[in-house]
């Protein structure tokens, strides 16, 4: 990555392609899909990208045509793309939104084999820290196998000898570990290595059995922020000693889906701008309200 223009914010992982019923209907009988783009971290990158940060997205995608519409969407929104290798070895991962009479949507993924996960401690070398101030992992990535595991320690270890800020967002997704214990166990040690956390209450509760953010807190032992969020009740920042709650919004939800990233994007974007912690919590509400709104995970300013 040496573009004259350097990132100060780098996110790396698997991005998607998403498909969704367009008429709100579940997938057994909806007549007509859309077509999307979907990743936790290309989503955090492309809100950040909306808040004026120069933003890259790392990762591997195949050489197909969902690989190569993702590759193009999300540099379109703004942010930089020649991180992106491609695999002509492996497929661009899918998956498909199923959304429920009840409100509620299921997702079912179809990534085993895919190009981003045959990632490996190798890509890091493809990765210029220089300058970059905040490099964004989640807890999905090291899930995909183990070279990716390899690759999320390995930009652990780096990020400090660059002055780089890690944040780390758990995004506990229970069917890509082989248990619940092996993720609480390996979450948690890159969780203890981060220097911003951002967790969902529900996640630490089956994780680890805390119900409260406080208790949260306490079984994390954080080195650096932690920021515990808690659905519709609110969002509570830890740091320094010091924790601020912010209570979340009333939104009409369309589909929840996508919002913690989005609610990380905006808080990191007010991170990164310099905004005390109860603004920085606001941004990062007003941002997962956008994903709240819509079937879409990453939903531009124009499109509320």
């Amino acid at each position: 990555m040496t573009a004259p223009h350097r990132p100060e914010v780098i996110c790396l992982g698997e991005t998607m392609a998403q498909l969704t019923p367009a008429d709100g209907a579940g997938l057994e009988h909806s007549r007509e899909i859309r077509l999307a783009v979907a990743g936790a971290e290309s989503t955090v990158a492309q809100y950040l990208a909306d808040l004026g940060h120069r933003t890259a997205w790392v990762s591997r995608v195949g050489d197909d045509p969902f690989g190569r519409r993702i590759t193009a969407t999300v540099a379109a929104r703004g942010v930089r793309v020649d991180g992106v290798a491609v695999d002509p070895l492996a497929p661009t991962g899918v998956y498909f939104k199923d959304p429920g009479p009840d409100g509620t949507t299921r997702v079912h993924y179809y990534r085993r084999g895919s190009a981003a996960s045959r990632m490996t401690s190798s890509d890091a070398d493809r990765i210029d820290l220089d300058g970059v101030r905040l490099l964004h992992l989640t807890g999905i990535t090291p899930a995909l196998s183990a070279g990716c595991a390899d690759l999320v320690h390995t930009l652990a270890e780096r990020a400090p000898d660059h002055g780089t800020l890690l944040s780390f967002d758990l995004n506990y997704r229970p069917a890509l570990w082989s248990s619940r214990e092996e993720a609480a166990d390996a979450l948690l040690t890159l969780a203890r290595r981060a220097d911003i956390v951002l967790v969902g209450r529900d996640e630490g509760e089956a994780l680890w059995g805390t119900a409260t953010a406080e208790e949260l807190h306490a079984r994390l032992a954080p080195r650096g922020t932690l920021v515990v969020k808690d659905g519709a009740v609110g969002a509570t920042e830890f740091t320094d000693g010091t924790t601020e709650f912010v209570a979340a919004p009333a939104v009409d939800v369309v589909e929840a889906v996508g919002a913690g990233d989005a609610f990380a994007a905006g808080y990191l974007g007010a991170l990164l701008a310099g905004d005390a912690p109860r603004d920085r919590l606001a941004l990062g509400h007003r941002l997962a309200g956008r994903t709240l709104r819509s079937i879409e995970d990453y939903v531009p300013a124009e499109g509320v």
